[in-house]
């Protein structure tokens, strides 16, 4: 985990419900906090702090919230947005303890330079997230994968192949795919027309039927 800590301020709400609504039109960002089994604790922010917030904790670096004169240390486990305009409209937060791990998700940061982009091949991303487990204090804010090695199509790196922190088990299946080297859609169309053009020229000549060699 970096150094830098990230705070937020929040309030205590009572509107629930329907009422949500209006909060939202007035520039805020309801929210909810989970603590260990305890009566959950709803919130309210305004929403440029959250969605700041947000960009630079993810789901996996503490969050020290202060709501009045009570302080909290929390990650944001989920964050739902609205479908057409794409903002912040809700926030879970869980509550955690310096003593107990977390399971939270990790981004995947890419590092080294791929020979395979440089000879014009398509490298593809199938995961940018990991989920691991770790003491709040050893929770990472990025898990490196070393490119170098993805030279030709076929090439791939899997979850086995992560740059793993001391005190982080990662709990993503090891056989995961995250990159891969293809083709591209050029690359392929330029085999398909080679194809079809091999296969006209090796094809034998077409006999004449009897019917068609007779003269009417």
């Amino acid at each position: 985990m970096s150094d830098k800590d990230i705070t937020l301020a929040l309030k205590e709400r009572e509107v629930l419900g329907k009422g949500l609504a209006k909060l939202r039109n007035e520039g805020l960002v309801p929210a909810v906090i989970h603590d260990h089994g305890k009566p959950s604790i709803h919130v309210m922010g305004e929403y440029g702090p959250i969605a700041k917030v947000f960009a630079s904790a993810g789901k996996h670096h503490p969050v020290e919230l202060t709501i009045g004169s009570k302080k909290n240390t929390v990650i944001i486990k989920d964050v739902h947005f609205d479908p057409v305009k794409h903002l912040v409209q809700h926030v879970v937060f869980q509550a955690i303890r310096q003593d107990e791990t977390v399971e939270t998700e990790v981004p995947v940061s890419f590092i080294g330079e791929v020979p395979a982009e440089k000879a014009g091949l398509l490298v593809i991303t199938h995961l940018s997230h990991v989920d691991a487990e770790a003491l709040p204090k050893d929770l990472p804010d990025k898990i490196e994968l070393n490119m170098e090695s993805l030279v030709e199509i076929g090439d791939k790196l899997t979850v086995a192949d992560l740059t793993i922190p001391t005190g982080v088990t990662i709990l993503t299946e090891p056989e995961t795919l995250i990159v891969s080297v293809e083709e591209t859609k050029a690359q392929l169309s330029e085999e398909s027309t080679e194809e079809e053009a091999t296969t006209e020229e090796g094809a034998a000549p077409k006999e004449s039927t009897s019917e068609e060699s007779a003269s009417w």
